[in-house]
C-alpha cells in the first residue's frame, strides 16, 4: 500500500471534505460537553454523574473504535462514514429531549457510537488520500475537527443558553449535512478500493515494517503512554474548565464558554502546524516539544488570575495538540497494514482516557473542590520526557535509503 499510496497524487479534495466532515462532527461532539452546566442545572446532578455521562460517552467512542477499525481492515464498506454519522444524528434528537439522567445516558451513548466509527474510518481514508505526506493530511484532519470542537461551545452559549437544552435536536441539522458533504468521499473510496483489489497483492510484497517486532512493540507502549499524559489533562480543561472558570473567577456560564472557545481555536492552530512540522524535521521532535513543552504552562495556570489563565491556557492548547498527529501518523508507520486499527486503539484510547479521567476528576472535585484538579493535572505533561525512548523513524528511513 505505501508506494502505491506514494504514486499518487494528494487527494486535497478529499481531504478537504474530510476536514469539514470531521469539523462537523467534532462541533456534535463538543455541544455535548459545552451543555454539561445546562443539564446539571435542569436535571439537578452532582459533578460525579456529569462524570459518568462523560464515562458512557468515552466508553462508547472508545472501547469499540479498535474493533470498528479492525473489522473495517478486513472488510472495507465504502459507506461506513454515513453509517456512523447516522448514530450521532440519532442522539443529537434524544439529548434535547429526554426527561431524565438514564435518557442522557441513552443518548450520549448513541453520539459517542458515531465518532466509534468515524475516527478510526475517516484516519484511515485521510492516510490513503495523502499520497505520502501522511503528517500534512492527518493536521489538515484533524484541524477540522479541533475547529469544530472550537466553535460546538459558543453554538451552545447563542443558540442553547437562552433558550433552553431542547434547543441542543437542531443540531441533528448539522449531522444530515455532515452526511451530505461525506458523500463525494464515499465515491473516492469506492473508486479506490477497486482499484486496490487489482494493485495490493504486488505493492504488499514491497512494503516493510521500519522495526523489529519488540521494538516497534516498545514504541507503541511509549506512544499510547504518551497519549494518556496527554488526554488526563485534556480532560481536566474540555470537561471542567468551564467549572474551573466559573467557581474560582465567579464568570457566568456564558463567558466560560467563550473562554473555553479560546483554548479549542488554539488546538486547532496547533494541530495543524503539528503534521507538517513532522514531515519535515521528524515526528519524534514534535511529540518532544509539543507534550514536555505545555509543561510550564501547566505548572503556572493554577496560580494566576483570570486574564492570564485564558493566555496560559492559549498556549497549552497552541503547544499541546500538536502532538497527536504526530503521535498518529509515528503510529500508522510502525503497522503499515493495520491504518484502521492503529486508528482506531489511539482515537479509541483517547476518548477512553479522557472518560475515565473525567469520571476520576469528577469525583475529586465534588470531595476536593475543583481547583485541586488543576493542581493535580499540571504536573502530566511531564511525562512527556519519555519521549527520549523514541526511535526517530525519519532517520531510520534515510538511512536504509543509503
Amino acid at each position: 500500500m505505501g508506494d502505491s499510496e506514494n504514486k499518487q497524487k494528494t487527494a486535497f479534495g478529499v481531504l478537504a471534505a474530510l476536514s469539514v466532515a470531521h469539523c462537523l462532527n467534532d462541533m456534535l461532539q463538543s455541544v455535548l460537553t459545552a451543555s454539561y452546566p445546562l443539564i446539571k442545572n435542569e436535571l439537578g446532578i452532582s459533578f460525579a454523574q456529569i462524570g459518568l455521562i462523560t464515562l458512557v460517552y468515552q466508553f462508547a467512542a472508545s472501547v469499540f473504535q479498535p474493533f470498528v477499525g479492525f473489522f473495517f481492515d478486513k472488510h472495507p464498506v465504502s459507506r461506513s462514514l454515513p453509517i456512523g454519522m447516522s448514530f450521532t444524528l440519532t442522539g443529537l434528537v434524544a439529548l434535547g429531549l429526554v426527561p431524565s439522567l438514564p435518557g442522557v445516558l441513552c443518548a450520549v451513548f448513541l453520539i459517542g457510537m458515531g465518532s466509534s466509527v468515524l475516527h478510526p474510518e475517516a484516519s484511515r481514508i485521510t492516510s490513503l488520500a495523502s499520497g505520502g505526506r501522511r503528517g500534512l493530511a492527518q493536521s489538515v484532519f484533524q484541524v477540522g475537527g479541533n475547529f469544530g470542537t472550537s466553535i460546538g461551545p459558543l453554538a451552545v452559549a447563542l443558540l442553547v443558553v437562552p433558550y433552553g437544552r431542547q434547543n441542543i435536536s437542531f443540531f441533528a441539522l448539522a449531522a444530515f449535512t455532515a452526511i451530505v458533504v461525506m458523500t463525494p468521499i464515499c465515491r473516492w473510496y469506492k473508486r479506490y478500493l477497486n482499484r486496490m483489489k487489482i494493485e495490493t497483492p504486488m505493492v504488499g510484497k514491497r512494503v516493510e515494517m521500519p522495526l523489529p517486532k519488540k521494538q516497534t512493540i516498545i514504541s507503541i507502549g511509549i506512544l499510547l503512554l504518551l497519549i494518556f499524559s496527554k488526554y488526563v489533562y485534556m480532560a481536566s480543561l474540555s470537561s471542567y474548565y468551564t467549572f474551573y472558570l466559573i467557581t474560582k473567577f465567579g464568570v457566568s456560564v456564558r463567558e466560560s464558554q467563550v473562554f473555553l472557545s479560546v483554548f479549542l481555536v488554539a488546538m486547532a492552530i496547533g494541530t495543524l502546524s503539528g503534521g507538517p512540522i513532522g514531515d519535515r524535521i521528524g515526528r519524534k521532535y514534535v511529540i518532544w516539544i509539543s507534550i514536555l513543552g505545555a509543561a510550564p504552562f501547566s505548572l503556572m495556570m493554577p496560580h494566576v488570575g483570570l486574564t492570564a489563565t485564558v493566555i496560559l491556557s492559549f498556549c497549552i492548547g497552541l503547544i499541546l495538540s500538536s502532538a497527536f498527529p504526530a503521535i498518529l501518523v509515528y503510529a500508522q508507520e510502525l503497522l503499515p497494514y493495520k491504518l484502521g486499527l492503529i486508528s482506531g486503539l489511539f482515537f479509541g484510547l483517547a476518548f477512553g482516557i479522557a472518560g475515565i479521567s473525567s469520571a476520576v476528576l469528577g469525583k475529586m472535585a465534588d470531595i476536593h473542590g475543583i481547583e485541586a484538579v488543576y493542581r493535580m493535572c499540571a504536573y502530566m505533561p511531564l511525562l512527556g520526557l519519555i519521549t527520549y525512548f523514541l526511535p526517530d523513524l525519519k532517520k531510520i528511513n534515510i538511512n536504509k535509503l543509503k
